[in-house]
Formats: structure tokens, sequence, C-alpha cells
């Protein structure tokens, strides 16, 4: 017998939950991401607010001139993982292997579980009415033969929806006359590359085997056989500690030139890496710095064979880096680590005369000097701060305090 995979994707999730938690919010365009007078982006809307043509992604002002009258909502991430927790404990618990893919989607390999697709189809329901009736929340499912097919299945019926492709049959004769662009892993960029070689529905990319395969070489192999239905990927469980990279950016409501509130915002990025980065206890040597300037020009510098991967190393390094990038006005910033593996010991100088400061000494005094710079304890505060929906508030505070401070002394940067 071949495999049985569900795949389930939350309807809307964080607007969805907001609706949950505030019933006045039902019926109503509710946009969860960046505020209207903010930059910044859509994460999520509701149902209503697609009426509308806002879009996961979206610039927040498009949103807004498209959606004037919509609910402009702050993702609050915390209750949203908490939630998803409760959601991926449901749902695993129907499955010899889960793969989560975000905190509102699941793969779920139900071939031992369920034993049949008749079976698997019963679990997928009692899945959607355990969701619902346990946490006020509604989701769409579908049961395949396959990963890619049972993604396919899940969107088929969107909100609130059940869906199955159990041959690669019916897969074909589902998605034949369907742009390409539905299939997995066929993004813009590829979406592109086919058209132009005139293959514009899945139908054609079968037809057109060879000439895909030319094009994009392994890639193309893989397309011409999804195209068939065939998908041979396993479900496999997400580990964070099997991640290759760990990093963390942010954007800046306004451009920044200030390149003092720069570094220190790249300290505060370089302690949310570290802290991520501890939590499952990889050790990365390598360190880069993601700049885009307010001409959205965006430069990546990487560096390997830093001595250990604490939040101050992270940063001194990210600020070497930027030392030799050019000095224009900022929209985003972003640091990371990489190259993960047995954690460095740190080596210590030879020269009697030049002592070593701890890490965590030396981190507490850059952290006090950016105390009295914005009147903000962040030694006190550093776990608070380090959520995603806080950090992004903290800078703020800081980029606004740096400018009344620059305004006194007759100073715009």
């Amino acid at each position: 017998m071949g495999r049985i995979i569900i795949h389930v994707d939350m309807d809307a999730f964080y607007a969805s939950v907001e609706i949950r938690d505030n019933p006045s919010l039902k019926g109503k365009p509710v946009i969860i991401g960046a505020l209207p007078d903010q930059r910044g982006v859509v994460s999520t809307c509701s149902y209503e607010a697609r009426g509308f043509g806002v879009r996961s992604g979206m610039n927040i002002k498009e949103a807004y001139r498209l959606c004037p009258e919509g609910v402009y909502i702050h993702p609050d991430f915390e209750k949203y993982k908490a939630v998803s927790e409760q959601l991926h404990a449901i749902w695993d618990s129907y499955a010899t292997v889960s793969e989560p893919i975000a905190f509102d989607e699941s793969f779920l390999d139900v071939t031992a579980t369920a034993g049949d697709f008749d079976r698997a189809a019963e679990m997928a329901h009692e899945i959607k009415r355990r969701t619902r009736e346990e946490l006020g929340l509604t989701c769409s499912v579908g049961v395949a033969y396959c990963m890619s097919a049972a993604k396919i299945a899940s969107e088929e019926m969107k909100p609130d929806g059940f869906f199955q492709i159990r041959t690669r049959e019916e897969f074909v004769e589902l998605m034949s006359g369907r742009e390409v662009r539905e299939l997995f892993s066929v993004g813009p960029r590829t979406a592109e590359r086919l058209n132009d070689l005139g293959i514009v529905t899945v139908a054609d990319i079968r037809e057109h085997a060879k000439e895909v395969e030319r094009a994009f070489g392994k890639h193309g192999a893989f397309l011409v056989g999804l195209a068939d239905g065939i998908d041979d990927r396993e479900v496999t469980p997400y580990r964070p500690e099997d991640a290759k990279s760990v990093s963390r950016e942010l954007t800046f409501q306004e451009d920044v030139s200030d390149y003092v509130l720069i570094r220190d915002v790249i300290l505060l990025l370089a302690l949310s890496v570290e802290d991520r980065a501890a939590k499952y206890g990889l050790h990365g040597n390598g360190i880069s710095v993601k700049i885009t300037y307010s001409d959205m020009k965006t430069i990546t510098r990487t560096r390997t064979g830093a001595p250990d991967d604490s939040a101050i190393t992270i940063a001194k390094e990210a600020w070497k880096m930027l030392e030799n990038l050019g000095k224009k006005p900022v929209r985003l910033i972003g640091v990371g680590v990489f190259n993960f593996g047995a954690k460095k010991v740190r080596q210590m100088t030879l020269d009697p005369e030049e002592e070593e400061v701890p890490a965590e000494e030396e981190l507490a005094y850059f952290l006090e000097k950016m105390h009295k710079r914005y009147r903000f304890d962040f030694m006190k505060n550093r776990e608070w701060m380090l959520r995603v929906d806080r950090l992004h508030g903290v800078a703020e505070h800081m980029r606004i305090q740096r400018m009344k401070t620059l305004s006194k002394h007759g100073r715009t940067h």
C-alpha cells in the first residue's frame, strides 16, 4: 500500500485567533501586521479583507489604500505560538510522523494509523471537528497519496474545507489545465521562466519535459515528476537543531542615517540570535550582516572563524563588516549566525598585559551605555524585549529618543 498524507492548514490563522478572542471583530475586514502609519506588510488577514484585494505579504500602505475601513492589529506572536502548540498536539495524535511547516500548518503521515483512505478521511473530519470545538477555530484539510497532492487538496475548498486526491491519475486530471504557479516549488521567477518557454499550464510541463529538464536541470526533472503526480518526499519531523542558520532582522519605521543607533540595534539583534541559537544548543562560527538601504538596495556580508557565538562577539563582528559598507540611510538591518558545529573554546590572549574580558561583562558594559543613551534598562528587560513583537517597539523607542538627543544638540545624525 502507498502512503497516505494529511495536510492541515488553518484558515487566516492570526486573524481568526484575534476574532475568536474578540467576537466584535466577526464579519469585519481584520488585517494583522503593521499599522497603516507604519512601515511593514500584511502578515495575514480575514477573508472579509481579502474581498477588498488585501493579501499576505502586501505592503501595509497598499492594504490601507484598498481597505481603509479595515481593523488593523499588531501580531501577538506569543499568543499565536501558544495556540499553535495546542493545534499541533491535536493533529500529531493522528500521525506516526508529523512535519510542522509553520504555526498554522502541518503534514501528517497517517499511513499506519489510518490504514486506508476511508479512515484517513474520517481522521481529517475529526481533526476539523476538534480544532473547531476545542479551540474555536477552523482549518482546511487535504488527504492524498503524497505531500504535494495533500497540500493542493487542503487549498482546494478553503476556507473550512476538505478534499481528497487518492491517486496520481486524480492529481493529473485535476491539475493539467492549471497554471504552473500552482505546483509545489514553482515561485514567481520559475513561473516566469517557464512562461518564457511557452509553458503555461501543468500539462505543458509534461508535454515539454525534455525542454524543462534542459532549462532547469535537476529541479526541472523534479518539476516534470510533480506534473506527472510523482512526489517521493517523506514527511520529516522538524528539528530546530538541524537549522543551517539563525537570523533576525528589523525594519525601521523611518530610514536611519545615525550609525550609532544602527550599531546599538545590531547588538539587540545579536542578543536575540544568541538566545534562539542557545535554546537548541546551536553554535556557529559564521556571522552574517544584511542591510537594506532607503533605495531598496540590499547587501549581505559574511565572515567565518569567529572565536565564539556570544551576542557580544556576533555584534562586534557585525560592526566590523558594517564599517566596510556605505554610510547611506538604512531601511532594514539583519544579523545571523551559521556554519553550526561543536562549540569553539575562546582563545585566551598570550599577552599578560592584555586582560581578557568575559563576554557577559563586556555585554553589560555596552548595555549600560545604551541604558544612558536611550533611558531604557536593556539589562533588566533583556528577556522581555527579545520577543519579536516587542523588539520592534524597543527599536522604535530608541530611534525616537536618539532623534530627540541629536535635535537637542543641533544635529540630524
